[in-house]
């Protein structure tokens, strides 16, 4: 059987550069990171002396656009390499499978690129914006981009220029489980393991023993999204999922409980809510709740830059209105799961990454004929509300 693999391609709006690229999707995997590999066409004459110059660039919107007034801007564009690609610099330069596969089906005017993420480089992700905000959204987006011009300094002409917004995530490391406990009243919460995937259930076994003079009135579950923008130093929490029940209650003075409640975070339970946390999405199928930030082992999430996520699983004693509330919190990872493994067999998150699949894992398909390869126009996998530059 023979195995297509899609390309996503975008050309110039004059149409003699196109740009290639066999996936949108980049993981970190914490000690390195997936290059930027692609492949490049230019017509043939076009370019008369002249070369194309290649980029990879963040941008950092740490505010809305429509608060930038005299010549202040919330925003900042980073350029985190760039390259000559066309006459190509290093003619004997190694080529990805998927690149040598492009290069024999687009012939002799095609030209392949690297870019590679810098160290400790921040995942995207992309704060959801309230309903009647048209402006860009905050948060940390990747694009590459190529122009044609005499010099890399030369001014871009949009005519002659294409870019792609991409993906940088990280997938999940090992796992374990913990568990914690507070005050008089003993608030025991267990989750099953330390990291859960997303579109799954986040199981929270709830243990409480009530030894004070209190009662129990209710028990509010809740997982929370916590987001750092780091470039202002600002923090805030948002409810992802939430429940709330009296089962079991009133827990007396006294007597004990024992429960668990699951609760699923989903970026499709939270649209249109402003400040959501998503990661970077370029399309509304394919949209997740941003991914918790990972970091080397032996250091911290402060060490970060970007935007840094994190999630809790959040329990609220309710002990009436003299009693007031007890809560306590336990720290848990949302990330994508690895590819080979069970659980990524199992998400949905397969569906999205098929081609970052059949690029890494199947390396047979790369020796077949070069027709099952489907070139598929990037500008389609775009949301409506992207603005991506022509």
């Amino acid at each position: 059987m023979v195995v297509s693999v899609k390309v996503f391609k975008k050309a110039t709006p004059n149409g003699k550069v196109t740009f290639y690229l066999g996936r949108r999707d980049f993981i970190d995997h914490i000690d390195y990171c997936d290059p930027v590999d692609g492949v490049i066409v230019v017509e043939p004459d076009y370019l008369k002396n002249r070369k194309v110059f290649g980029q990879l660039a963040t941008t950092y919107r740490y505010g809305r656009e429509e608060d930038e007034v005299m010549g202040v801007k919330f925003s900042k564009e980073l350029i985190l390499c760039r390259e000559q690609i066309v006459p190509l610099t290093n003619p004997n330069m190694e080529m990805t499978p998927m690149q040598e596969k492009l290069v024999r089906k687009l012939g002799s005017n095609a030209y392949p690129f690297t870019f590679h993420f810098p160290p400790n480089s921040p995942s995207s992700v992309t704060l959801q914006q309230e309903g009647d905000d048209n402006g860009k959204p905050l948060g940390v987006e990747y694009t590459i981009r190529a122009f044609v011009g005499d010099s890399e300094d030369d001014r871009q002409h949009k005519r002659s220029m294409v870019s792609l917004v991409i993906k940088k995530l990280q997938y999940a490391p090992l796992s374990k489980g913990f568990t914690f406990s507070n005050g008089k009243i003993s608030l025991e919460v267990t989750l099953d393991r330390e990291i859960y995937y997303h579109g799954e259930k986040t199981a929270a076994t709830v243990q409480v023993s009530n030894n004070s003079k209190k009662s129990v009135k209710s028990i509010k579950c809740f997982i929370v999204q916590h987001t750092e923008i780091t470039m202002v130093n600002a923090q805030f929490s948002k409810h992802v999922a939430q429940l709330e029940t009296k089962e079991g209650c009133p827990i007396t003075p006294g007597a004990n409980l024992t429960k668990t409640f699951y609760l699923i975070p989903l970026a499709a339970n939270n649209k249109d809510r402003h400040g959501i946390a998503l990661d970077g999405h370029l399309k509304d199928e394919d949209v997740n709740l941003a991914s918790s930030t990972m970091v080397q082992e032996g250091k911290s999430t402060g060490d970060a830059c970007g935007i840094v996520i994190s999630y809790s699983v959040r329990i609220k004693l309710n002990c009436g209105t003299l009693g007031g509330e007890m809560q306590t919190d336990v720290p848990f990872k949302l990330l994508q799961p690895a590819p080979g493994t069970i659980e990524k067999k199992r998400s949905n998150a397969m569906k999205k990454m098929k081609s970052i699949e059949q690029h890494r894992n199947v390396k047979g398909y790369y020796q077949d004929d070069d027709d099952n390869i489907v070139f598929e126009d990037f500008a389609k996998m775009r949301m409506n509300n992207v603005n991506m530059a022509d």
